[in-house]
């Protein structure tokens, strides 16, 4: 029989997930279908409820469900717990339960393809939901000095340093509101950047828009944009003209793909073909 794995979000236009994903099982020969599950808010649960259909072997959670979708599962792991957010469902026996894999992915993104370590550094994030909230549990994780979330609805910022704060350790986390006043004060003396909004993805009505005002971009930082899809997002190409490094969401979608991938075949995910296909879907040159 066929099994179904797919991806949850809402309007998710273009995901590169099938893509790479289909690409990895049919490489592997396994009778496995990934496809693309839109999911408007008042379906959700209809849809999670659904994976426990024999058929079906799971799912990843995208924008804007990974919150919420978590409080429809009947066991999640602690990494999940933490975050506060689910990226990727596993059906077991009739039982869903939940797991987050961005963290391992942005650790090994910003390690391997960006060649930072964020041991004792300033970090300035752009964003507070699901993604953010997992990008600040890998920064306590790794020891970074501050991070400090910028967000358009403030109140969503100042409950994720609250709820992530018992967890945070030697880290601090601050909450701001997206004012100029905000990246500026914060901008000064932070050596990694990133954006974990949607402004800048193609598709959007703020497509060609960056989440930081382009002159306060530090020269010195990494600039790393989550969002995959333009491969070189304005934000990046302004970072570039600013003298930054950049670092775009790609490494970051099919690292986390592969730990999704392993958690539902219990097979090593051939990261090669991946890459290859996401890179093609993308319109990149190879090398």
């Amino acid at each position: 029989m066929t099994k179904y794995v797919g991806v949850i979000g809402h309007p998710l236009k273009r995901s590169l997930s099938p893509v790479f994903q289909q690409a990895a099982l049919d490489h592997l020969g396994l009778d496995i279908r990934y496809e693309a599950w839109p999911t408007p808010e008042d379906r959700l649960a209809e849809r999670v409820g659904g994976l426990r259909a024999p058929d079906r072997l799971g799912a990843n959670v995208t924008i804007p469900h990974k919150q919420a979708a978590l409080y429809l599962l009947d066991g999640s792991d602690d990494l999940c717990r933490r975050v506060g957010a689910v990226n990727t469902i596993v059906h077991r026996e009739g039982k869903l339960y939940g797991h987050n894999t961005d963290v391992a992915g942005f650790l090994r993104a910003l390690r391997e393809d960006g060649g930072f370590d964020p041991a004792g550094v300033r970090v300035l994030v752009a964003g507070a939901g699901g993604a953010a909230r997992a990008v600040a549990v890998a920064l306590i994780d790794a020891g970074a000095a501050s991070v400090t979330f910028i967000n358009r609805t403030f109140s969503r910022a100042a409950e994720l340093v609250e709820e992530i704060g018992p967890q945070a350790g030697g880290t601090e986390l601050n909450a701001l509101p997206d004012v100029y006043a905000s990246w500026r004060a914060s901008a000064i003396s932070c050596r990694l950047l990133i954006n974990c909004t949607s402004v800048g993805m193609a598709g959007t009505k703020e497509e060609k828009g960056s989440p930081v005002p382009i002159e306060l971009i530090p020269p010195d930082a990494l600039v790393f944009d989550l969002i995959y899809r333009p491969a070189k997002t304005p934000l990046m190409a302004a970072a570039e003209k600013r003298g930054a490094s950049v670092l775009g969401g790609l490494p970051m979608l099919i690292y986390q793909g592969a730990e999704s991938f392993h958690l539902w075949t219990g097979l090593e995910a051939p990261l090669e073909v991946m890459f290859k296909v996401a890179r093609a879907g993308l319109g990149m040159k190879e090398g």
